[in-house]
């Protein structure tokens, strides 16, 4: 007869309202954004922050290191060439930031722009030519 008791006892504790000292939902657990998926959000910001690129050059990625909700994140870049490359980092910089805060909430230390390659002008058809 005890089992059966204890059983009803269970059953009872489970039908009673939450009390004042019970946690509320929106607090239990934890959101885990893993690092692939900032480095995703952060390669799409990169693509908009510098527009149409030379057909030949591949999209920009990144690299993400993630420690205690802030974000290390270095950039790989192909540019076209001849342009302001320090001018064109840092909106690629800047823009990266915004958007990953504004997208996963989750604080940026530190964005390294590594230019990876330069594409001359003539090769995607602005000059064609040689010129003196």
């Amino acid at each position: 007869m005890t089992s059966v008791s204890s059983e009803a006892g269970a059953a009872d504790e489970l039908r009673r309202p939450l009390t004042a000292t019970a946690v509320p939902p929106g607090d239990r657990g934890a959101t885990r954004i893993a690092d692939r998926v900032v480095a995703k959000v952060a390669g799409q910001a990169a693509r908009e922050a510098l527009g149409r690129l030379p057909a030949e050059a591949q999209p920009p990625y990144a690299t993400v290191a993630v420690h205690r909700e802030v974000a290390r994140i270095r950039m790989h870049l192909e540019l076209d060439y001849p342009c302001d490359i320090g001018a064109r980092c840092r909106e690629v910089r800047q823009h990266v930031v915004e958007r990953v805060v504004a997208l996963v909430g989750m604080e940026v230390s530190e964005v390294a722009v590594q230019v990876e390659r330069l594409y001359p002008a003539q090769a995607h058809g602005v000059a064609q030519g040689r010129t003196r």
